[in-house]
C-alpha cells in the first residue's frame, strides 16, 4: 500500500536525510587504509547517539536475512555489495568499501549508501563507482510526476549497459518513509512507460549497485553479507527521494561544508 507523504512529512525526511549525510561524510573521511571496520561501527554508533536518532538495522530480521542484524550500518569490501556485517577486518589500500545505512528521527526515516575507494584507486574500481552514481542519477532525472517506475528502472539500466556491468534484479529500490522497506520495489532495470505512475508526495530509496562481472550473487555463512558469484569487485550508490511536482528532491544530499 502506498502512502503519499505531505510537505511537512517530506521536511522531515530531509532532516533525517542531512544527518545520514553528515554521518556518511565523517566515515568517508575515516576509511583510511589501517582502520578496522568495526571502528567505522563504532563512529556511526556514536553519532546516532548523540544525535537521538534510531538505527533502522538494529534489530532487524527480513525474510533474506539471518536476523536479528546486530550492527548499525552495513559495511561492504570489494566483491561483497550488500548487507555487509561489519567485522573485523583492517582496510587495505585499493579497498573499495560500500556503506549503507538507514535511520529514523522523529518517525521519519532515510536510507543512503556510498562506495568509497580507500587510498589508491584502480582505474576500474573508479569506474565502476561511478557507473552506480551515474545510474543513480539518472534515476533520480526520471523520477517525475507522470512518468511511472519503468522509467527509473529503465535509466538505471541503461546506465549499467551504457557501462557495459550486468544488473541483478533480486535486490533494488524501495518505498520509504515511516518505516525503512515500503511499496513499491524498484528494479535497476526494466521497460520504460511501465508500472506504478509516480505522483508527488511519494518517496523512494533508488540503489543502483553492481558487479564488475557478473548479475549473481552469494551468501556469506553470516547469512547477510551479499558478494557477486565470480569475486568482481562491486559498487553501491543510493539517495532517498521525493516526487515533486517538477524535479524530484534528494533527501540525503551530501552536506556542503563551503
Amino acid at each position: 500500500m502506498l502512502e503519499l507523504k505531505t510537505p511537512p512529512e517530506i521536511a522531515a525526511m530531509r532532516v533525517t536525510g542531512a544527518f545520514i549525510a553528515e554521518l556518511l561524510d565523517d566515515l568517508t573521511g575515516r576509511a583510511q587504509p589501517g582502520v578496522n571496520l568495526l571502528e567505522l561501527e563504532q563512529r556511526a554508533r556514536t553519532l546516532i547517539s548523540e544525535r537521538g536518532a534510531h538505527s533502522c538495522y538494529w534489530d532487524y530480521a527480513p525474510s533474506f536475512g539471518r536476523g536479528p542484524f546486530r550492527n548499525v550500518i552495513c559495511l561492504s569490501v570489494n566483491d561483497a555489495v550488500l548487507h555487509g556485517l561489519p567485522h573485523d577486518y583492517v582496510l587495505r589500500d585499493a579497498d573499495v568499501l560500500k556503506m549503507d545505512i538507514a535511520v529514523s528521527i522523529d518517525g521519519w526515516v532515510a536510507d543512503s549508501a556510498r562506495s568509497v575507494i580507500v587510498g589508491t584507486a584502480r582505474p576500474q574500481d573508479r569506474r565502476l563507482v561511478a557507473a552506480t552514481e551515474d545510474a543513480l542519477a539518472a534515476g533520480i532525472a526520471a523520477a517525475r510526476p507522470g512518468n511511472r517506475l519503468g522509467d527509473i528502472s529503465a535509466a538505471i539500466g541503461a546506465v549499467a549497459a551504457e557501462y557495459g556491468y550486468p544488473v541483478n534484479t533480486e535486490f533494488g529500490g524501495h518505498g520509504i518513509g515511516r518505516t525503512m522497506h515500503e511499496d513499491p520495489h524498484v528494479c535497476n532495470t526494466g521497460r520504460a512507460g511501465r508500472g506504478l505512475k509516480l505522483r508527488p508526495g511519494l518517496t523512494l530509496a533508488l540503489e543502483p549497485w553492481f558487479a564488475a562481472g557478473t548479475d549473481r550473487i552469494v551468501y556469506d555463512p553470516d547469512g547477510w553479507t551479499i558478494r557477486s558469484a565470480d569475486g568482481s569487485r562491486t559498487a553501491h550508490s543510493e539517495h532517498t527521494i521525493a516526487i515533486t511536482d517538477g524535479e524530484a528532491q534528494v533527501l540525503t544530499e551530501r552536506v556542503d561544508r563551503g
